[in-house]
């Protein structure tokens, strides 16, 4: 994660917590404060956990002698873009029927995709805060401290706050190109 990111998400939520203090609603204030470090942890453990995956997958392929990757050979089955210039014939040669089995959604690597993604999914780090914010809550409900528009309000900061972030990240960037 950016530290600018979540340095405006510690904004947003000090903003929360000065308006639940403001208007004394310190039921608020527990139940916004606990959603929020929740979903913090859900999103940070969620990086990293995606992280580190990436980083093995990516050294995985640095060992490699060849450099057209896995997923190079199956956007490009038939090498049509490699770097060395065919000429028109070369790339007529190739029959509708070979058109249409590359053009078919691969299926036969969808375990593997899924075994890949998995690690990322069910990391440690992403567990850890589910756990933390199933226990929060239970803690909130079970002791009649529980406000549900408060609670989601304040484990909806940090995704809404990181949409926001990207699409201004985003246009700023169009804008100056």
């Amino acid at each position: 994660m950016n530290f600018n990111t979540l340095k405006i998400l510690f904004i947003v939520d000090l903003i929360v917590v000065l308006f639940c203090v403001i208007l004394g609603q310190f039921q608020w204030l527990l139940n916004t404060q606990l959603a929020f470090i929740s979903s913090v942890l859900v999103t940070i453990g969620s990086y990293y956990g995606y992280k580190k995956n990436v980083d093995s997958r990516v050294e995985d392929h640095v060992n490699d002698d060849d450099n057209y990757d896995e997923l190079d050979k199956m956007d490009d089955k038939y090498d049509l873009y490699s770097p060395e210039v065919e000429t028109i014939e070369q790339k007529e040669q190739y029959s509708k029927e070979e058109i249409k089995e590359a053009m078919k959604p691969i299926k036969q690597n969808y375990f593997a995709n899924f075994k890949s993604g998995f690690s990322g999914m069910a990391s440690f780090y992403r567990l850890s805060g589910y756990i933390f914010l199933i226990i929060c809550f239970f803690f909130l409900n079970n002791n009649g401290y529980l406000h549900i528009w408060s609670y989601m309000f304040g484990f909806l900061i940090v995704p809404v706050a990181s949409l926001v972030l990207s699409l201004y990240s985003k246009s700023s960037y169009n804008t100056q190109s």
